[in-house]
């Protein structure tokens, strides 16, 4: 299992996925036959995380090859991002509180050795050890296999989800801040409340493929407990309009810019961001740095290729460009952070058109939000 820093690795990825393995996706997608077997699943999640492929031009094709209804739970998993993105624009207090809590979990837990023993894979479960080893190794896991990871690690190792939610942003290469607090949030029982994700023996046994069995858990443990309430925040997504001749700043969760909806524009000049560790409140391991800076170099060679302005910049830089200046949105997270703690506000925002569509429908669960994937799919495909 490789992740190549290249579009066009990413692009023939999924279309060998949808060309063979798509039509059994329902069927396979919930089991995790181990790193070297990942046919039954796309593995295109850190390409759609950094922008470098889009939901639109997966979905499209997607239903190029068979109908909405043979493929609808695949589609559905791509646009869960989406759906987690715009939730949280909503409520971005859940962010920041996250990140208020994990500073305070930090310190308590430094000595702990239960935590010092799961993040080195060094408990009494196998399997446990295994997924610690393959996170830090592979920088990826099987969606189903975080789950169980993240329960066992909540409710069997007792502890707190918030620095579970840490190990996972330092290492995977599809981590991004909505999809990974909030589904840590709902193994817990705290973004659905009350309603927690416990992980079994049987569960793993059958769809590990029989890999692991005689896992001792502790399954009959009750939510956790998290009384706060985060109210829905009015947001306002107007836009800069009249682009031509201003500065455009990319940030690494949009680094497919000739394919986007701004490709016509005639940007002054594009300046690619990069965010370094000393800048991040959640350090991320070298090799998902490395991964980041790849495919910024990706996106500037193709860019350079179409004889588009371009340069790399440190997120540090920015306030040294002048004005006017405009930037894809970078969404809630550690990018965002940077330039409201900075007080940088000088950047007019330009929203993914299908952003501003779907995050009106993520004020609810995602079971409502699906009930508005077909109108979205007729708007964009």
């Amino acid at each position: 299992m490789k992740f190549k820093p290249s579009r066009s690795f990413a692009v023939k990825k999924i279309e060998n996925f949808i060309e063979n393995n798509l039509s059994q996706y329902s069927k396979l997608r919930n089991f995790d036959f181990g790193p070297e077997k990942r046919s039954n699943i796309s593995c295109i999640s850190p390409y759609v995380t950094h922008g470098i492929l889009t939901e639109v031009e997966i979905i499209k094709k997607v239903l190029k090859k068979s109908l909405f209804v043979k493929n609808e739970k695949f589609i559905q998993e791509i646009l869960w991002r989406i759906y987690w993105k715009g939730w949280l624009e909503l409520r971005p207090t859940v962010w920041s509180d996250y990140l208020i809590n994990l500073k305070k979990k930090k310190l308590e837990f430094k000595d702990n050795q239960n935590y010092l023993k799961a993040i080195e894979g060094k408990t009494n479960i196998e399997c446990f050890n295994q997924w610690v080893l393959e996170l830090k190794e592979l920088n990826y896991l099987h969606n189903h296999t975080r789950m169980w990871f993240a329960s066992i690690w909540t409710f069997t190792l007792n502890l707190p989800w918030e620095l579970g939610a840490e190990l996972f942003m330092k290492h995977l290469l599809d981590g991004d801040s909505a999809s990974n607090t909030l589904g840590w949030r709902w193994v817990a029982g705290i973004q659905t409340k009350g309603k927690h994700y416990l992980a079994s023996e049987w569960n793993i046994k059958k769809f590990s493929n029989n890999r692991f069995d005689k896992i001792k858990l502790n399954e009959k443990a009750i939510p956790v407990i998290n009384d706060k309430i985060h109210s829905i925040v009015k947001k306002d997504f107007s836009e800069a309009r009249n682009l031509n001749g201003k500065n455009l700043l990319v940030f690494d969760n949009n680094l497919s810019f000739e394919i986007t909806d701004l490709k016509n524009n005639k940007f002054k000049n594009i300046f690619i961001v990069s965010n370094e560790n000393d800048t991040r409140s959640i350090k991320i391991s070298d090799k998902n740095i490395n991964f980041k800076k790849f495919l910024i170099e990706d996106q500037e060679k193709r860019l350079k290729e179409k004889s588009i302005k371009c340069e790399k910049i440190n997120i540090k830089e920015i306030k040294n460009i002048g004005e006017p200046l405009v930037a894809l949105y970078p969404s809630v997270g550690e990018n965002l952070d940077f330039l409201n703690t900075k007080n940088i506000k000088n950047i007019d925002f330009i929203y993914r058109k299908i952003d501003k569509f779907s995050w009106k429908f993520c004020n609810k669960g995602f079971f409502n939000f699906k009930n508005y994937i077909p109108k979205i799919i007729q708007e964009f495909i």
